[in-house]
């Protein structure tokens, strides 16, 4: 059974037609108009169409950044687009009518595709944290994806390290976004560049461009220059720490780490196995996880929106023949 996914970013909304083994059969983008949510749903409905054209698909998940209901069917926080409250599955169906609509959080569509299809396969529990300009999460415990009461779990980017620490969007101080993003990663390079030192190159660098990117950070990584492995080791060390909490209430086999910063490997996941291990209670009596990098990178968010999907229709099928 084919499935379509859609995962609404911040300047562009990815569909694709995905099989029931992960494979992306057809795949389409349109920009963002994060500034018009009827237009976003009107460019979601335009890509259901278009990608279950002449297929035998009638179910379609959507993933967003955001806070979903447990009923998996509103929106009632998203940060980047002005939905709260949105009614966003009752809106589709209404102009979808004959499709079965589910709607996620986009890392918990992109935790799922790992799980079923990636890096967490063959797994019963596992944990994913996305490293981009802040830090997301999707938690899978006991070979289910953990939702909460309230459809809010796996907020992992706000869990408190330090307290009284940097104040953080959520109205909080000390979340692990503030140190372990790659916003985090930005801030920490220039604190090193003003130092001098290992941070010659950073401050040049800086200076040549105006101001220190993202990418222009992650060269400087690949070509291990000290001052930038300095503060990727120093956010790898965060990392660790907060996996060691997250390891002491989950146990996760394996944890997973996606997002751009992830793109840096091994260099970032030797500190913060390094970190969970010097945090981890019970050392040396306790089994430990394995660390690794996502491998679906930026089609995770459609592949775990159409594989919850289906496996969502597939349900409510089986529910309506026990009906019948």
């Amino acid at each position: 059974m084919h499935a379509i996914g859609i995962d609404i970013g911040g300047t562009k909304i990815a569909g694709a037609l995905v099989n029931e083994s992960g494979e992306i059969l057809r795949m389409d983008r349109r920009k963002t108009p994060a500034g018009d949510p009827k237009a976003i749903v009107d460019s979601v409905v335009d890509l259901i169409e278009q990608l279950s054209a002449g297929e035998d698909v009638v179910s379609a998940g959507v993933a967003a950044a955001g806070f979903i209901d447990a009923e998996q069917s509103t929106v009632y926080y998203a940060p980047n687009i002005n939905w709260r409250s949105e009614p966003l599955r009752a809106d589709l169906r209404q102009r979808l009518p004959g499709f079965d609509i589910t709607v996620d959080n986009d890392a918990n569509a992109a935790g799922w595709a790992e799980y079923r299809f990636g890096a967490g396969r063959g797994v019963h529990d596992m944990t994913l944290l996305t490293i981009g300009t802040g830090v997301g999460g999707a938690i899978v415990a006991d070979e289910r994806l953990l939702r909460g009461g309230f459809g809010a779990a796996g907020e992992i980017g706000h869990l408190r390290v330090v307290p009284g620490g940097l104040p953080c969007g959520c109205g909080q101080r000390g979340c692990i976004e503030q140190y372990g993003s790659g916003r985090a990663l930005l801030r920490m390079a220039n604190e090193i560049a003003d130092a001098g030192g290992i941070g010659q190159t950073l401050a040049e660098v800086r200076r040549e461009h105006t101001e220190l990117t993202g990418t222009l950070v992650a060269e400087l990584i690949d070509a291990d220059d000290p001052g930038a492995i300095a503060a990727l080791r120093e956010l790898g060390g965060w990392l660790g720490q907060a996996c060691a909490s997250i390891g002491a209430v989950l146990d996760p086999e394996v944890f997973v780490f996606g997002g751009g910063v992830a793109a840096a490997g091994e260099k970032l996941l030797e500190p913060i196995r390094e970190a969970y291990l010097a945090h981890l209670p019970a050392r040396g009596f306790h089994p430990e996880p394995r660390f690794t990098t996502a491998e679906l990178v930026n089609d995770a968010g459609v592949v775990g929106a159409a594989d919850l999907a289906r496996l969502h229709g597939l349900l409510n099928l089986g529910v309506e023949q026990a009906r019948g």
